[in-house]
């Protein structure tokens, strides 16, 4: 699977995970954090972006 993501910054990328952090220790579990900043980064996001490519290790066999 190839898809665009968001090219963050080293100071939006320890802002995003400043975000994450805060909102685990208000008691929200990591998964969730992280998909909501995530998500958040998605709908937000005005810079570029870098390609990358995922492989699914079942799709070799």
């Amino acid at each position: 699977m190839i898809t665009g993501l968001p090219a963050l910054s080293y100071d939006q990328q320890q802002e995003a995970v400043d975000r994450i952090h805060k909102l685990m220790s208000e008691g929200m579990s990591s998964g969730e954090a992280i998909a909501l900043v995530a998500q958040e980064i998605r709908e937000t996001h005005t810079g570029g972006h870098i390609t990358a490519r995922f492989e699914d290790e079942d799709d070799e066999e």
